[in-house]
């Protein structure tokens, strides 16, 4: 399963500091179910994993960051798409499938597709081969020369 926009929501309600039934029903879960909600999101891997890449991050962050530069862990505002998909990729907060899903678009413009060749490709690769080895074609015959 992929963090859904609710869990999604739980994880940044907790990590705000939100008690457990407070968190689930800011999540969007219904108030008579919210306890139960939460315990169940509390003990999801996905959840835990996007917490835990959360607060990581945050203690890897400087503590004062000049008013100047940009923030490295959010993808600065660019004409260019690529550069926009690069930032998302190198991202570490983003949701991993999110970071996948450019990766697998930047794919295409950093490394060729391999692919066959075409039927007339193949036709003069097998003449080629089926001209080698034993069976292969003589020289053509010496032109003749003239007497005088």
């Amino acid at each position: 399963m992929a963090l859904t926009e609710q869990k999604r929501r739980y994880a940044e309600a907790r990590l705000s500091g939100q008690p457990k039934k407070q968190a689930a029903i800011s999540a969007g879960c219904p108030e008579k179910t919210a306890s139960q909600a939460a315990s169940r999101l509390e003990k999801d891997p996905e959840v835990l994993a996007a917490m835990g890449r959360a607060v990581v991050v945050n203690s890897a962050k400087k503590p004062e960051q000049p008013q100047g530069e940009p923030d490295p862990y959010i993808p600065a505002a660019t004409d260019d798409p690529m550069d926009f998909l690069k930032g998302v990729m190198k991202d570490l907060v983003a949701d991993p499938k999110l970071r996948i899903d450019a990766a697998k678009a930047l794919l295409p413009y950093v490394h060729g597709k391999v692919a066959e060749g075409g039927k007339k490709d193949q036709k003069a690769d097998a003449a080629r081969k089926a001209a080698t080895g034993r069976f292969r074609t003589g020289a053509p015959p010496a032109p003749l020369r003239s007497v005088k």
